[in-house]
């Protein structure tokens, strides 16, 4: 029989106690709604529309669940800003999800690591649902300063891969690459051998964007064997990856494909949506991106020719000469933020665990669904495969859309799907789990990485830029590294190897 849970911040103990009975299966509670109150939850909004309160979504987790949920949207737009002024003035909710502003935000970082919010590692062993999803990179990677402030999401931990065109290698009688030397062999023939046969010199290899720094060729780099933007070296020092000699043989590996045409020319001013369309339009044949993306690129192409002769290699084993298979985080170690717990909303321990106990059953395969793809029968049904038919798209969007973000688990069940590449694509994603380089300073302490980072990696980006195009020199990108760690980028090492010595002493 389920039991109605209900927490308060100012419940007596011995309701509480009930609570925390009732979430062990050991008894039921009996207070009454006035001497309790709903879960409240803020939360990051991604979406145009707000669930309206009580909401068919809304009142499927609190019967899943049995806790009255009340969920504080606080749009994306301006979520730091707003996320932010309520942690300063402490007028915070029972669960607070940061989204990726915990990594991004300073007055966050310094609020968890002051003691405003819950370390809940010792708690974990005891909700089965959390701590099968928090191993041990999880701990690492979700910790701040060897304390875990609060429950991670736990999200896919490497997503990034190469996509290569398929029906382009079969026109040319290629084979898939799988190493460095056969995808720089595929690019430059994409770029000089008329893969999609109409006569014209109009194709190249990679068609890469202005983000290559922090994402194409970032990924491309960790084959070389470079780190995840900071890595630990032999001597125990932590030092920016754009520095050490495997991310620089990949540059001068990247640069000659540039030259050799087997790059666009243009890369470094490309947005994002003209990358796209450009691949829609097959003016490229490669792109290092994440692996899902070939389903957009195949929609955005069949939605301009239905008979478009597009077709996808999805490529997830990539390796370098003697360099072990690996693959770059590009989801921060598969940590998309955190759920805090406000010691000023958070009362005491039992308060916590009957939170956590709502936070475990927030966890489970039918609360997933419930905001993943809704109510079934209302906004969707399986087919005799067990794929996922959305009922309304409209409704969905207005109602169910805005949960996705907030689950717990991002990639707690995997449905079926009848659209092409989806199922292909999360299995090369699933595979790459035991490969993942994580960034060994995600969750260590520098004070000048706060404040000054974005500085620091603005200039190493324009020495990245100007290297590829042929501006600079190996030796003048190096001179560029060189001036940055005499300032900031020296400071922010040494930060972080301090912090790491003190951990790990």
């Amino acid at each position: 029989m389920r039991m109605n849970r209900r927490i308060g911040i100012s419940v007596a103990s011995v309701a509480i106690a009930g609570v925390v009975l009732a979430g062990c299966g050991t008894g039921g509670g009996g207070e009454s709604a006035a001497d309790s109150k709903e879960i409240t939850w803020m939360t990051i909004l991604h979406t145009p529309t707000t669930p309206e309160p009580g909401g068919s979504i809304e009142s499927a987790i609190e019967e899943e669940t049995g806790y009255d949920v009340k969920f504080q949207w606080i749009p994306a737009a301006n979520g730091n800003e707003k996320l932010t002024a309520a942690i300063a003035s402490d007028s915070l909710a029972d669960v607070v999800f940061t989204g990726s502003l915990g990594f991004t935000s300073a007055t966050i970082r310094k609020a968890m690591t002051s003691g405003q919010f819950w370390d809940i590692e010792e708690y974990l062993d005891d909700y089965p649902n959390l701590s099968a999803v928090v191993n041990d990179q999880v701990l690492r990677d979700g910790s701040v300063d060897g304390h875990l402030y609060g429950m991670p999401q736990v999200k896919e931990k490497a997503r990034y891969g190469v996509l290569v065109r398929q029906d382009w290698l079969d026109n040319l009688g290629l084979e898939v690459p799988h190493t460095t030397e056969e995808l720089a062999e595929v690019a430059r023939a994409f770029a000089h051998d008329d893969p999609d046969g109409n006569g014209e010199d109009d194709t190249t290899g990679f068609y890469d964007r202005l983000e290559s720094f922090d994402l194409g060729f970032r990924s491309l780099s960790g084959y070389f064997g470079a780190g995840s933007v900071f890595e630990l070296t032999g001597d125990d020092e932590i030092v920016a990856s754009f520095d050490t000699d495997a991310f620089k043989e990949g540059m001068e590996w990247y640069r000659g494909l540039y030259e050799d045409g087997a790059v666009n020319n243009e890369f470094v001013t490309v947005q994002k949506q003209n990358q796209y369309d450009a691949i829609a339009q097959g003016k490229g044949g490669i792109v290092v991106t994440g692996i899902w993306e070939s389903r957009n690129f195949q929609a955005l192409a069949e939605s301009a020719d239905p008979e478009t002769p597009m077709d996808w290699a999805l490529i997830n084993d990539i390796t370098h000469e003697d360099v072990p298979r690996r693959i770059l985080t590009d989801t921060a170690g598969g940590i998309g933020g955190w759920y805090l717990f406000p010691k000023s909303e958070v009362k005491d321990e039992e308060e916590l665990r009957a939170i956590l106990d709502f936070i475990d059953k927030m966890n489970t395969d039918e609360v997933y669904s419930i905001m993943t793809n809704g109510v079934e029968g209302e906004h969707f049904e399986f087919d005799d495969a067990g794929s996922v038919t959305i009922l309304d798209q409209s409704k969905w969007d207005q109602e169910v859309q805005p949960f996705q973000a907030s689950r717990i688990t991002q990639n707690l069940v995997s449905y079926p799907s009848n659209v092409k590449y989806v199922d292909e694509a999360a299995e090369k994603i699933a595979e790459q789990e035991e490969f993942v380089v994580t960034n060994i300073a995600q969750s260590l302490t520098s004070d000048t990485y706060d404040s000054r980072w974005s500085e620091v990696r603005t200039a190493a980006n324009d020495a990245y830029n100007k290297y590829m195009v042929g501006q600079l020199d190996m030796a003048g990108y190096q001179a560029a590294i060189d001036e940055l760690r005499a300032g900031d980028l020296g400071t922010i090492e040494a930060e972080y190897t301090a912090a790491y010595a003190e951990l790990n002493g």
